[in-house]
């Protein structure tokens, strides 16, 4: 495990500023039923407004210190992007439909690398694209926060750690995501304030051979503590530096608190044929946040703008093609 004690950690936990997730499964029903319509009726061209209005909804629902988020995005600045990502996975998959009905093995095997090398080389380039477009269109008291990361950097992150992870059989894995969220965390911007991720792979290994014989041992019990260790985990080991002085987030998340959300989740779908996933989606929202906390001396009041705006929404719905959750 990790020593984190050296970490200039000061102050107590803050009953101010405070997190808080205040949005209704109803609310949130009322927006998406309306979206599915729309995308329905202009054969899912309508996705990228839709994106826009359920994340302006969940961001003005998520509050800092009694202050709503912000989120600035557009459907057509992410319409432009979808386009565009539309338009870089249909060369990608005929390149695959062309090699799979190709007769030559050896045309077969070209096409099927220029496929494969070519979701791996776009993968890094969606979560950079995404990361700098999320953020810098997210504000909260006018004051947006910003992705300084470089491509050349996440490349580096991810490939490594890919091909680590490939060659370990999956070992390596454990590093290859706490690497991973070091690059975007370290490189993620709230005003003047910075962030960090202080786990290594070693700390993430332990939580999952824990996780994985406990749910063993329990024929399956432990998998909800288990599931709320990995939250926990994300959370627990975020830093935030202002000024010079370092603060923590810390969550008090439980395994019950976590069974009650799953079971509730699940039934919540199965018995309204999935209909019912805008409760999903806000009840886990605020099992996460409600039961998120920042301990230390961390000031919202004293943060300044620093950082410039950014509109390219290209690889934000690119992301949402390859499956990638980051944020």
């Amino acid at each position: 495990m990790q020593d984190t004690s050296t970490e200039p950690v000061q102050g107590t936990t803050l009953t101010k500023p405070t997190l808080a997730f205040k949005g209704q499964g109803s609310e949130l029903f009322s927006i998406q039923i309306v979206n599915i319509a729309l995308m329905l009726v202009t054969l899912g061209l309508y996705y990228p407004w839709a994106k826009a209005k359920n994340l302006q909804y969940i961001y003005r629902k998520t509050e800092l210190a009694d202050s709503p988020f912000t989120f600035h995005g557009t459907g057509k600045e992410m319409f432009i992007g979808f386009i565009k990502g539309l338009g870089i996975m249909a060369v990608l998959v005929s390149i695959f439909m062309y090699g799979f009905m190709h007769g030559d093995n050896s045309v077969k095997f070209l096409c099927f690398a220029a496929y494969f090398l070519g979701l791996l080389a776009l993968i890094p380039l969606a979560i950079h694209g995404m990361l700098r477009y999320r953020t810098s269109r997210t504000s909260w008291r006018g004051i947006h926060m910003g992705y300084r990361g470089t491509l050349g950097s996440m490349y580096k992150v991810y490939l490594t750690g890919f091909f680590l992870s490939v060659i370990t059989l999956g070992f390596y894995g454990f590093w290859f995501t706490t690497n991973l969220r070091k690059e975007i965390l370290s490189n993620t911007r709230f005003g003047n304030a910075k962030f960090r991720f202080i786990a290594d792979g070693s700390d993430l290994l332990l939580v999952h051979i824990k996780g994985y014989f406990l749910t063993l041992l329990t024929l399956g019990i432990y998998s909800f503590w288990y599931m709320k260790d990995l939250i926990n985990f994300n959370i627990n080991n975020t830093l935030i530096e202002q000024d010079g002085k370092y603060s923590r987030l810390d969550s008090s998340l439980t395994g019950g608190k976590y069974f009650k959300l799953a079971v509730g989740n699940l039934l919540i779908m199965v018995f309204t044929l999935g209909l019912g996933y805008a409760w999903v989606v806000t009840r886990t929202m605020a099992a996460i946040v409600n039961n998120c906390e920042i301990i230390g001396d961390f000031n919202p009041d004293a943060l300044a703008q620093t950082e410039a705006e950014y509109k390219n929404a290209t690889f934000e719905d690119m992301a949402d093609m390859l499956d990638i959750g980051i944020i």
